[in-house]
C-alpha cells in the first residue's frame, strides 16, 4: 500500500465502521431478546471504537473496546439472571414511550450535527515530543489506582454472583425454577410459549421435582 492509498482505505474503513455502528445500534431496539440487544449494543460500540482508532485516538479506541466488551458481557449475564424473558421467546418491545423517544432522538441527533458543523472547538496542539499516552497512564495508575482496583473487584464479585443466581440448579440440588410459570403471551392469558408449565398441584403425587425429566 502506497502512502497516497492509505487515506483512501482509511476513508472506506471509516464509512464501513460508521454505518455498521448505526445499523447495529438500530437493531438494539428491534430485537425481542434482551441478550441479543446487549450484544448488538456491544457490536455498535466496537464499531465506534474502530472509528476512533482510524481517527488517531489509539488509547481511547482500545479503551472503548475493552471497557464495552466487559460492560456488555456483564449486562448480558444480569439479563439472564434477572429478566423474565432474556431469550426473546415472548414478543416484547425494547422501546418505551416511542413518541417521546423519537422526538428526543431526533433532537439529540440534530443538536449533535449542529454542534459538529457550527461549533468552535479549541485548537491546542500538543507539545513536540510530549508522550501524552504515558502521561495519561501515569494519571490513571497513580492517584486513580485505588478507584480502578475497587471497581475491578466489585465487577468481579457482581459477575460471580450473577452467574450463581442464574444457575438452574438450586442450593438444595433441584431445579431452581421448580413451580414457576413463564410469562404468558398476553396479560392474564393461559398460553405459555416458553419454559416448562408445571401441572396442577398433586398431579405427580408429590414428585413435582421430576417434571422436567421426560
Amino acid at each position: 500500500m502506497t502512502p497516497d492509498q492509505a487515506p483512501a482505505w482509511a476513508d472506506v474503513g471509516f464509512w464501513v465502521f460508521a454505518l455498521a455502528a448505526v445499523a447495529t445500534g438500530y437493531r438494539v431496539f428491534r430485537t425481542d431478546s434482551m441478550v441479543r440487544s446487549a450484544f448488538l449494543l456491544l457490536a455498535s460500540f466496537l464499531n465506534v471504537g474502530a472509528v476512533v482508532l482510524l481517527l488517531g485516538g489509539r488509547y481511547l479506541g482500545v479503551a472503548l473496546v475493552f471497557m464495552m466488551t466487559v460492560e456488555m458481557t456483564v449486562m448480558a449475564i444480569f439479563m439472564v439472571a434477572f429478566m423474565m424473558n432474556p431469550a426473546g421467546l415472548n414478543p416484547m418491545s425494547m422501546v418505551h414511550q416511542p413518541r417521546l423517544a423519537v422526538v428526543a432522538g431526533a433532537g439529540a441527533f440534530g443538536g449533535g450535527v449542529l454542534l459538529a458543523l457550527l461549533g468552535e472547538f479549541p485548537d491546542r496542539p500538543r507539545r513536540a515530543g510530549a508522550d501524552v499516552i504515558a502521561a495519561l497512564g501515569s494519571q490513571l495508575l497513580g492517584r486513580s489506582m485505588l478507584v480502578f482496583e475497587t471497581v475491578g473487584v466489585t465487577l468481579l464479585a457482581a459477575m460471580v454472583g450473577a452467574v450463581a443466581l442464574s444457575s438452574r440448579r438450586s442450593r438444595f440440588g433441584g431445579p431452581a425454577d421448580e413451580g414457576s410459570l413463564p410469562p404468558p403471551l398476553e396479560p392474564g392469558g393461559d398460553r405459555y410459549p416458553a419454559g416448562v408449565v408445571p401441572e396442577p398441584a398433586g398431579g405427580h403425587g408429590g414428585h413435582g421435582g421430576h417434571g422436567g425429566h421426560q
